[in-house]
């Protein structure tokens, strides 16, 4: 059998790296199979090359070898057995949502000051909003994406971004697909792993009645990434087609969703009244390769699988994003963080003079001094019309 062949992923190697030793809690989380295991398999070779005086104590809930230790009360005996005086304690649990009051066991091995504490989880079971309600300690979260471009590329070995990203756009970034040789068994497994993350994950944690309707809603969403949409108008669009329904419980799926990172919410911005707004937001796959997987590649619209692209890659840049609004115009993002501000527009081409008009104008109106870009694909190296910076998304993706 094929193994995927590991990269190392540098960008999250860094970050768990950069908090090794720390008292806190290293929270792991993603979606599924986004490479979470993986990830903390690499960072334990490093902790092994780096610490000769490390203690190290892995338990792998997805291996049948762990099970007497699906209780907590075995989980903490097992620990404290493996515990080891004058060592630095490592405990690495992965799956750690698998044992039965798990956060029991976390808590105590935290309150005793020996551990250096890394868990990985199921997203529907830790999610960002229950870290601290669920440990005492304090949480460092990171969030795995799947394969970035320049992932992509490394695992590969392509030396052409243009043609490259020709292929991502079309193949996505889970690594499990990629051993798959023609796209219809790479998209068959893609389109298991959207679903096992439905069944498995949100209808075991939310105890769903109404598979149907949530089936529909993906279909729904995926066919509607980077549209405007209002809960309001699905429920009424979806009890149209006889689903029994309304916009409280279309608002609720849409969160569990959200839960288990198959989509990310993004709010809209008054750009010049600089509030939040409250209706119509947009939404985002984790993976663009879920839409060709669910709906197929017929009349894809490239320009919004684009859209999909650069928002997942700035999320995981660690910008906070919302989709600005100007004087009744849409800026596709506005991306923040503590120290700056960029307005982005994204496009398929902007060879028609019209398309660029549109792309541009938006962004000329903004007042204010942040950088204002148009991602799209030139194949050259960036240039500027009246300061607003024109860049190939390829050579955007590998900055």
């Amino acid at each position: 059998m094929n193994a995927v062949k590991l990269i190392e992923r540098t960008f999250y190697l860094d970050k768990l790296k950069d908090v090794m030793g720390t008292p806190d809690i290293k929270v792991i989380t993603g979606m599924r199979r986004s490479g979470k295991s993986k990830l903390l398999e690499m960072f334990i070779g490093y902790v092994r090359q780096k610490d000769t005086n490390a203690n190290i104590i892995h338990i792998n809930y997805s291996l049948s070898e762990y099970e007497p230790l699906l209780e907590y009360h075995r989980l903490n005996e097992y620990v404290e057995k493996a515990y080891r005086e004058g060592k630095t304690n490592y405990i690495f649990i992965d799956e750690v949502q698998m044992c039965e009051g798990f956060e029991k066991a976390i808590n105590n091995f935290h309150a005793t000051e020996k551990y250096d504490i890394y868990i990985t989880g199921s997203n529907a079971f830790l999610l960002s909003s229950d870290l601290a309600t669920l440990f005492t300690g304090r949480t460092f979260e990171i969030e795995v994406f799947p394969f970035s471009f320049a992932e992509f590329m490394q695992y590969y070995v392509l030396s052409d971004q243009y043609a490259a990203f020709t292929r991502y756009l079309m193949e996505g970034g889970m690594a499990g697909s990629f051993l798959y040789k023609t796209p219809e068994a790479k998209y068959e497994y893609i389109s298991d792993v959207f679903s096992t993350l439905i069944v498995r994950d949100i209808r075991k944690k939310y105890k769903i009645r109404n598979m149907p309707l949530m089936d529909r809603l993906c279909d729904f969403l995926t066919d509607n990434i980077s549209n405007l949409t209002s809960t309001r108008s699905v429920a009424a669009a979806f009890t149209k087609e006889h689903f029994k329904t309304n916009d409280r419980t279309v608002s609720a799926y849409i969160k569990y969703l959200c839960n288990a990172f198959a989509f990310y919410k993004v709010r809209r911005y008054d750009i010049q009244g600089k509030r939040y707004l409250t209706s119509n937001d947009k939404y985002y796959l984790s993976d663009h390769s879920f839409k060709y997987a669910r709906l197929g590649t017929k009349n894809a619209d490239y320009g919004r699988t684009m859209e999909n692209i650069v928002a997942i890659e700035l999320l995981r840049r660690g910008y906070e994003l919302y989709a600005g609004v100007l004087y009744k115009k849409e800026i596709d993002f506005v991306a923040i963080t503590r120290s700056e501000k960029l307005y982005i527009q994204v496009a398929n081409t902007i060879d028609d003079p019209d398309t660029f008009k549109r792309e541009v104008l938006p962004l000329l109106k903004i007042a204010d001094a942040y950088p204002k870009m148009i991602i799209t694909r030139t194949r050259q190296e960036m240039y500027q019309h009246e300061g607003v910076k024109i860049l190939d998304i390829a050579d955007w993706l590998l900055e």
